[in-house]
């Protein structure tokens, strides 16, 4: 008969790289660890892990069984993940990665609400405006302002949001304020470095593209937001971004007459991964928080004249 103990012993020898790092590891003697493989082994009828005094490898039979192992693992977590949440007890880590500026603006108040209803559950933020991986990357989840477009994912929408051009009061008064794709060409823009350098617009024959001459590139919106607040140049920026800046009037939306491309938020995880559970319960709670609309859409001063997607 086939032990889970035996399974976890053999996941974390292969992670680990070692009986000693895996006992270490799971907080057991090296000398069980070791009887935990060999029962598995035998209880499976084949031998798993090559042992020799320099390292450990995996044969063929292993190399077989190491992904049906993890799996099996990864289902027990999420089943007791589930009856957990049934019994309104989630717990355990959550390791998390957002983009900077999002994070700094929105996530703090809404990560509170999270963990005040679930105290129980350890969430570690990490922010960060590059692209990181959430299938590898080492996340439990990654939230996106953006198409995931990734097979390996699950994809939870947490919220839209429009991008808008603005401009500050004093750089329209200087350049002057274009009313057509072909005056916004002249312009300076703003551009985010981490995505390609394009402004797109919905007009009845499809998509139309303006690449503007860069002001600055920078892989931060709050950067953007700033540099656009100094009159450096027009950009093109997520409305949570600019709301509050807009209905302060320190930064005014530049209509061309057409609707810019637009975005939506996601959380998004592995597939059949252990801690789904948790994942589904914090993209609930942060569309509650966020609402819906999202408050930085639902404002006076940003009139919504459409979704573009």
């Amino acid at each position: 008969m086939i032990k889970l103990d035996g399974i976890v012993a053999f996941a974390a020898t292969v992670d680990a790289g070692s009986i000693s790092a895996a006992a270490r590891r799971l907080g057991l003697a090296k000398s069980v660890v070791s009887e935990r493989l060999a029962e598995l082994e035998r209880a499976l009828g084949a031998t798993l892990i090559q042992r020799s005094t320099r390292k450990l490898s995996l044969t063929n039979s292993g190399e077989t069984f190491l992904p049906r192992a993890q799996r099996i693992l990864r289902e027990t977590e999420e089943a007791s993940a589930e009856l957990a949440a049934q019994s309104g007890k989630l717990a355990g880590p959550l390791r998390l990665s957002a983009p900077v500026g999002f994070g700094i603006l929105h996530l703090g108040p809404a990560l509170a609400t999270f963990l005040r209803d679930y105290p129980q559950i350890e969430v570690s933020l990490e922010l960060d405006d590059r692209f990181v991986d959430a299938a590898t990357g080492g996340f439990d989840a990654v939230l996106r302002h953006g198409s995931v477009g990734d097979g390996r994912l699950i994809a939870r929408r947490l919220a839209r949001s429009r991008r808008l051009l603005v401009a500050s009061p004093d750089y329209l008064a200087r350049m002057g304020t274009p009313s057509s794709l072909a005056q916004l060409e002249g312009h300076k823009g703003i551009l985010y470095s981490n995505r390609t350098g394009d402004w797109r617009f919905a007009t009845p024959t499809g998509w139309s593209v303006i690449r503007p001459k860069a002001a600055l590139r920078v892989n931060n919106g709050l950067v953007m937001r700033d540099a656009v607040a100094a009159g450096l140049g027009i950009a093109m920026l997520p409305s949570f971004f600019i709301h509050e800046a807009l209905a302060e009037g320190s930064l005014v939306e530049v209509d061309i007459g057409l609707e810019s491309e637009g975005a939506e938020l996601f959380l998004a995880y592995p597939r059949d991964h252990g801690a789904a559970t948790k994942i589904r319960a914090l993209a609930d709670s942060l569309r509650r928080s966020f609402g819906d609309p999202p408050y930085w859409e639902n404002r006076p001063a940003l009139p919504v004249r459409g979704d573009a997607v």
